[in-house]
């Protein structure tokens, strides 16, 4: 009878299989240093340098060259002349709605109200012409034409009916207002502008500047409000 086999051991139980073939333990890696040393260091050959085409003896590539910077050229005096062109149209568009606000200041209903404005002022300068002397002050000729032109306002200022004046005033402002927003929004020169109307403008407000104060006073806050920033402009 064959005997038994004994039980292994506790201690043979928990050797390692290698230590049970025989194989030595593994060994610990060990990081290697970092080093330079086997990479390929940059050619000490020099980088040759582009050839210029401008000074080549081979005359396409010479050709080639100043072809293509004759193209550029092109180009950029075509972009040039293109915007010379629209700025010279857009210039050309605001004289002719310059024009145009001259024809209409010229129409009869115009006229007239220039007419009414005109007649009334001067009437009322000849009835006070003693009231400055040969040499007034700025001061002096403020306070006259603000109260000429008050006057003029009321119902004892000329002979045209009140109401029949206010309407030609009205007139007037309303188109100078019209040249102001012209001017302003760029539509109109404002140099086309300046030669026919600003001397104008700046004799209607020198007379009438405390009047539109008053209104504006009572409520009416923007009244003729372009015509002052027309004549504020340069």
């Amino acid at each position: 009878m064959k005997k038994p086999a004994r039980p292994a051991t506790p201690a043979a139980a928990a050797a390692p299989p290698s230590a049970a073939v025989g194989v030595p333990p593994a060994k610990k890696k060990t990081q290697l240093p970092e080093t330079t040393e086997g990479l390929p260091w940059p050619s000490n050959h020099e980088i040759k340098k582009e050839s210029n085409p401008f000074t080549e003896r081979d005359w396409r590539m010479w050709l080639y060259a100043w072809s293509g910077l004759l193209v550029r050229f092109t180009i950029v005096l075509g972009a040039v002349f293109t915007i010379y062109q629209f700025l010279a149209a857009r210039e050309q568009a605001r004289v002719q709605r310059s024009l145009e606000l001259v024809e209409l200041w010229e129409k009869a209903e115009y006229q007239n109200a220039q007419s009414a404005v005109k007649q009334r002022l001067s009437a009322l300068n000849e009835k006070y012409a003693s009231l400055i002397g040969a040499n007034p002050s700025e001061k002096e000729l403020a306070v006259y034409y603000d109260r000429i032109g008050i006057e003029a306002m009321t119902a004892s200022g000329g002979t045209m009916p009140l109401a029949e004046f206010t309407d030609q005033f009205d007139r007037v402002v309303y188109f100078l207002n019209r040249v102001s927003f012209c001017v302003e929004g760029g539509i109109c020169s404002q140099r086309i502008a300046d030669a026919y109307f600003r001397d104008y403008a700046a004799s209607f407000w020198q007379y009438f500047a405390g009047y539109i104060a008053r209104q504006r006073k009572a409520g009416a806050s923007t009244y003729a409000r372009p015509i002052e920033e027309y004549l504020k402009g340069t």
